[in-house]
């Protein structure tokens, strides 16, 4: 449950990261 949590964060985090730089990808 915990990995699936951290799992969905990461991804959040990735995604806004994806859309702040999305010149990167």
């Amino acid at each position: 449950m915990l990995i699936l949590i951290v799992t969905i964060i990461l991804i959040s985090c990735y995604l806004i990261y994806a859309l702040i730089n999305p010149d990167k990808f």
